[in-house]
């Protein structure tokens, strides 16, 4: 076999065999195949597209390539492709282990906007993010959950293309994005998974069309894998809840937990938490709606959010420690009736939320608290924001200049569409 061939059939727009696909596969991460025809291989992949058979190929090699996890069958994960202010993590996976599901959620940190799930709970003094195999399990035993950083050789296939996609303008593709991150829900070891596909703005896939392709793709997989999928697509086209920044996300996290919080995240919160529910118990959505509010209303989902923090060696305190607060005043009187969400994130990032490389520390207290969203009718001097920093840096008018105003609202559901495999 040859990759001069599987190159050149590609390029034809022939489907390649599950065998060609990990000759290739396990070829690059062994270094017998180059980057040069790896990088000629992903281009005619963006161009000319996968079958379904040929996806599904392309994951099971790559999830195949590194260290491979099992978990019990009332095991269930989520996975988010990504937005600003998303810390529905926190919230769903202490409701989802008081209900009999367990939780083991093997998060990273982020490289862009703002930080991901292990930084947010390294923003919690004295959190544990890795755990050895035997407190791991007893956690599991006691808790139902566990919220750990990747320490696991997971899907490094995986890892060493989309360096090279990243490299060579072969990111945005469906079936490499799809593969990509179904290839390390498979190997991560859990039997049931809900996807939270973002659309708008502040996400990766920026029209409805794109991200139900790649949520019914990643559906797919989950099912000739034999993991029980459920994709959410929710609205993305303004920050998720008020507060961006892993400390500021964490006491909103809190708050939700204890009965207040924003509405957005509140509902997306409870119908992810419900569809995992669902599949995992194999119950109806009805059923598994009733049990997670009752959780979040009597704060037994509270207490296990405490229990975990507790367990992984955490304390919580969220008083906010940024040296400066900027307060962003309006200038303008109207509905806001568009965020450039990117922007925003990015100018938390700014603030000291995010890092550039994975090599940035980040400051845990930066970020940005958000008091006025879409439709929410603005006068001029009302408070829109407060952004939160260590540096001398002043960034509120590029903040005013992510905000459109109109005379009259917009449709801003943030539950756009459910698509599972039947």
């Amino acid at each position: 076999m040859h990759m001069y061939k599987i190159i050149e059939k590609k390029k034809n727009k022939l489907e390649l065999t599950k065998e060609e696909i990990a000759f290739f596969v396990n070829g690059y991460v062994n270094d017998e195949i180059p980057d040069y025809q790896m990088a000629s291989l992903l281009m005619a992949i963006v161009l000319n597209g996968m079958t379904d058979k040929e996806i599904v190929a392309l994951t099971l090699s790559m999830a195949n390539s590194g260290d491979k996890l099992s978990w019990k069958e009332n095991s269930v994960d989520k996975h988010s492709t990504g937005g600003v202010g998303d810390k529905t993590t926190l919230i769903i996976a202490p409701i989802v282990s008081c209900l009999g599901c367990q939780v083991i959620k093997m998060s990273g940190r982020a490289l862009g906007y703002t930080g991901g799930t292990i930084d947010k709970l390294e923003s919690i003094r004295g959190f544990k993010v890795q755990l050895d195999e035997d407190t791991l399990k007893q956690q599991l035993e006691k808790l139902n959950i566990a919220i750990i950083s990747q320490t696991k050789n997971i899907a490094p296939a995986d890892k060493k293309i989309y360096a090279l996609r990243d490299v060579t303008a072969t990111v945005e593709s469906i079936p490499l994005i799809a593969s990509s991150i179904m290839s390390k829900k498979i190997a991560s070891g859990a039997k049931n998974l809900v996807l939270d596909v973002k659309v708008g703005s502040g996400a990766f896939m920026k029209n409805i069309t794109d991200a139900r392709l790649l949520a019914k793709t990643m559906v797919m997989i989950g099912k000739e894998a034999g993991i029980k999928t459920v994709a959410v697509l929710s609205n993305m086209d303004q920050p998720l809840g008020q507060n961006i920044g892993n400390q500021l996300e964490v006491q909103e996290a809190v708050s939700l937990l204890n009965g207040n919080g924003p509405s957005d995240l509140r509902e997306l919160s409870i119908t992810l938490a419900s569809y995992m529910v669902s599949i995992t118990k194999n119950i109806n959505y009805e059923e598994a709606l009733k049990l997670v509010v009752e959780v979040l209303q009597n704060k037994k989902a509270l207490q296990k959010f405490n229990d975990l923090v507790s367990s992984q060696g955490g304390t919580l305190d969220l008083d906010n420690k940024a040296k400066y607060q900027y307060k962003v005043l309006s200038n303008k009187e109207g509905y806001i009736t568009k965020m450039d969400t990117a922007t925003i994130g990015k100018i938390s990032g700014l603030l000291g939320a995010g890092r550039l490389v994975k090599e940035d520390k980040i400051n845990y207290y930066a970020g940005i608290i958000l008091n006025k969203k879409i439709n929410d009718y603005v006068y001029k001097g009302d408070l829109l924001a407060t952004l939160y920093t260590d540096k001398e840096i002043d960034l509120r008018n590029d903040y005013l200049n992510c905000l459109t105003f109109s005379n009259k609202k917009v449709n801003n559901n943030i539950i756009l569409e459910v698509i599972r495999w039947l």
